[in-house]
């Protein structure tokens, strides 16, 4: 398995099993004159789970994680199933808090858990499927001459908090909260993508990192990328220098922000600027789309910008 990343595992099983079926955020079918939209995603201790994360954190993060493509695609889930394998001796008090996670969690974003699996495991391992219904998703390549791309928030500051968390990187107070803080207690976007979804050309969850959407996206869309703001976090530039990382990096190939990623016609700004005012979120505006290919940074000077997110199997 060490030559293969996430990416080619999935295109071995999609080419086997779902044909020349496009990948997108979430899979669809159709469903009378709509769409079924479904989307499972799994949370494995080991990788996706910090020391410092409550069992409450974990069951929020778990279900956090599909909303994000749910978000994403401008729908709203209705229902889910959960499967969780735990190790055999797992205290009954973190499993309470477990359960409670999951039921404050799914009541917060209006899902209602119909059930799901239990099994013994050697580390905590949770799958989540949510389900949906949708006349339409916003599509990963719908991107348009013209475009705005933006994002609805900053980046650079989970991959800080793994770093603290981890690594016990330096830093300190507002920073140091608000990056610690958006490892334990991630936010999906789903109020935004669901009220954006009719001004949105294309659009996409950001968990696996800046630089693999916006290459995704480009690819799936078959237009060039320009980059020409670099959206950090306030406070990345210092803790970068103090604990010698790369800000570019930090922004790009971080992973683990559930931001969202779309391009947008330039008439439609004004609308978007209104509903991130509601839904208290920064609607930051990162670069354009043009004809040709590729992810391209335009800032001092011109620099390609290579799809270096996080890939399981890989990282």
């Amino acid at each position: 398995m060490s030559k293969l990343d996430e990416k080619k595992i999935i295109e071995i099983f999609q080419k086997r099993l779902v044909g020349d079926f496009v990948g997108e955020d979430v899979e669809i079918f159709h469903l009378g004159k709509n769409f079924g939209v479904i989307k499972t995603d799994t949370l494995v201790q080991s990788t996706d789970v910090p020391p410092q994360m409550s069992p409450e954190q974990i069951a929020r993060k778990s279900i956090v994680a599909p909303l994000s493509d749910f978000a994403s695609k401008g729908v709203k889930p209705k229902h889910g199933i959960i499967s969780v394998s735990l190790p055999k001796n797992y205290p009954k008090t973190k499993l309470v808090r477990l359960a409670k996670g999951f039921q404050t969690t799914s009541k917060l974003f209006g899902v209602k858990i119909l059930g799901g699996d239990t099994n013994e495991a050697k580390e905590i391992v949770i799958s989540v499927m949510l389900f949906g219904i949708a006349k339409k998703i916003i599509p990963r390549g719908g991107a348009k001459l013209g475009d705005v791309i933006i994002t609805t928030g900053n980046f650079g500051k989970t991959s800080a908090g793994l770093s603290i968390l981890l690594n016990k990187k330096k830093s300190q107070g507002k920073f140091k909260k608000n990056s610690i803080e958006s490892v334990l207690l991630p936010k999906p976007r789903l109020e935004f993508g669901v009220l954006a979804s009719k001004y949105l050309n294309s659009s996409m969850d950001s968990s696996d990192g800046l630089s693999t959407t916006l290459t995704e996206m480009a690819k799936s869309s078959k237009k060039k990328f320009i980059i020409t703001h670099i959206p950090k976090e306030d406070g990345l530039d210092e803790f970068a220098k103090i604990n010698h990382k790369n800000v570019t990096d930090l922004v790009f190939n971080g992973g683990e922000e559930y931001e969202i990623v779309a391009t947008v016609p330039s008439k439609n700004i004004p609308s978007l600027k209104k509903i991130a005012k509601k839904c208290k979120i920064n609607l930051i505006q990162i670069g354009h789309v043009k004809n040709g290919s590729g992810v391209f940074l335009e800032t001092d000077k011109t620099v390609r910008i290579r799809d270096k997110g996080w890939k399981h199997f890989r990282n």
